[in-house]
């Protein structure tokens, strides 16, 4: 059985002046998000194996605040190409994991996240409707798949086991009004 769990960058700054998208910081309610977050995966129970994220400033922000509520150092390996991916290009990455790895923490971009949930979970369930909708910032998705190979990990061979957005822990932290 392998897990992956997808979790998108909280909330940024549009207002801040960075030159570079790359550069882009998390705003106030992204900090609050992240690590509001973090609380409720350490609620869940939730351990990693492996952590792989995009190098991108607003998401290395968003796990140091995901760590404060987490309680917990993930280590991730920061790997460039998770940043602005497209959904084939994570499950590249996805299929080069080592099958030692049970489970797999993705921290990155939409919309790449958001369509590799479409593409790895077959459509019918509620919780992949939701994705479907909107994948928000600082929300995660967790699949499991029925095998012990991340190679063998493929369109519709996943099950989504969660999907979580901010809001749904704090409805403050949901869109702008």
């Amino acid at each position: 059985m392998k897990t992956l769990t997808l979790l998108r960058h909280a909330k940024s700054g549009w207002d801040d002046p960075v030159a570079r998208d790359f550069d882009r910081p998390l705003n106030p309610k992204g900090h609050r998000a992240a690590q509001t977050m973090g609380r409720h995966m350490r609620g869940l129970g939730l351990a990693f194996d492996h952590v792989i994220a995009s190098p991108a400033v607003r998401v290395k922000e968003t796990l140091a605040e995901i760590e404060k509520g987490f309680g917990s150092e993930l280590a991730p390996e920061w790997e460039k190409r998770l940043y602005l991916a497209s959904a084939p290009t994570l499950l590249d990455i996805v299929q080069e994991c080592d099958d030692a790895i049970d489970t797999l923490l993705f921290a990155g971009h939409n919309p790449g996240l958001e369509e590799l949930v479409l593409l790895l979970v077959p459509g019918g369930s509620d919780l992949r409707s939701d994705v479907e909708e909107k994948f928000p910032t600082a929300s995660l998705a967790q699949i499991s798949f029925d095998t012990d190979s991340w190679r063998k990990v493929d369109g519709g061979t996943g099950t989504l086991l969660r999907f979580v957005r901010p809001r749904d822990l704090d409805p403050a932290l949901g869109p702008d009004r």
